[in-house]
């Protein structure tokens, strides 16, 4: 019986994070189950896992938190994947659904649009069909794979991990691995090393996927940024710090 569980999103980005365990690394201390990130966040709250790739927007909830590896899903620049997409300009929009498979990523975009575009839309949470609804004024937080297939679809994209860089001159962490309670120091070198081990493969996982809509070997390499450094860390407080200053 595995010693811990942990739960990661199961978006196209996850694929290197996670390519370690699936090859078998720590099989007989973990088990790994996937789900979207409120979801990853929800089971990380109420400690129906010991670890998650949790949005981080969901750190202040958590009575205490851990960050247990030294990689990220993060960005210094566009990230392709986390979206406003609208048919007419940013300054025409009137009304914004909120995707609801990411905190962080709605709690973003409300920061990028009282800050950043100074625009003040009507905030709606998105249903599972929200996507049919981004039409006229009405534009759309997409996050995800989805955010691929709208960037089909949508005239105007707005990619928010480039609008935080050019707002606050830092990079952005969406999700990163966090245990609710301390782990030991061994466990947690063997599982930072495994997650490190997808880095070391990215071609052979973005060529295994067989995705058309776009590069995933660009996405791996020039979109999403994997490791956790000190710059990625002090984007990650100003961010924590915004939404707790906002109360969000």
């Amino acid at each position: 019986m595995s010693l811990y569980k942990a739960a990661a999103v199961s978006y196209l980005n996850t694929k290197p994070l996670i390519y370690g365990f699936q090859q078998g690394q720590l099989q007989e201390q973990l088990t790994l189950s996937f789900d979207y990130p409120s979801l990853v966040a929800r089971q990380l709250l109420s400690n129906q896992v010991d670890i998650g790739l949790v949005p981080v927007a969901v750190l202040p909830r958590l009575k205490e938190w851990y960050i247990i590896s030294n990689y990220c899903i993060g960005c210094n620049g566009p990230v392709a994947s986390v979206c406003l997409f609208s048919d007419v300009p940013i300054e025409q929009v009137t009304r914004v659904l909120l995707d609801y498979q990411s905190r962080t990523s709605v709690r973003l975009a409300k920061i990028l649009l009282k800050e950043y575009w100074k625009i003040n839309p009507v905030l709606v949470e998105g249903k599972e069909d929200f996507r049919d609804h981004i039409t006229g004024t009405t534009a759309g937080l997409v996050i995800g794979d989805r955010a691929f297939q709208q960037r089909k679809v949508s005239a105007y994209s707005y990619d928010l991990g480039m609008a935080w860089l050019q707002h606050t001159g830092l990079p952005f962490v969406f999700a990163t691995w966090v245990s609710n309670k301390p782990l030991p120091t061994a466990f947690t070198n063997l599982f930072d090393s495994t997650t490190a081990i997808g880095l070391q493969h990215l071609p052979a996982i973005a060529a295994a996927q067989q995705y058309s809509l776009y590069d995933l070997y660009q996405y791996y390499t020039q979109n999403i940024s994997y490791q956790l450094d000190d710059e990625k860390r002090k984007g990650m407080n100003l961010f924590l710090k915004k939404i707790e200053e906002y109360g969000w």
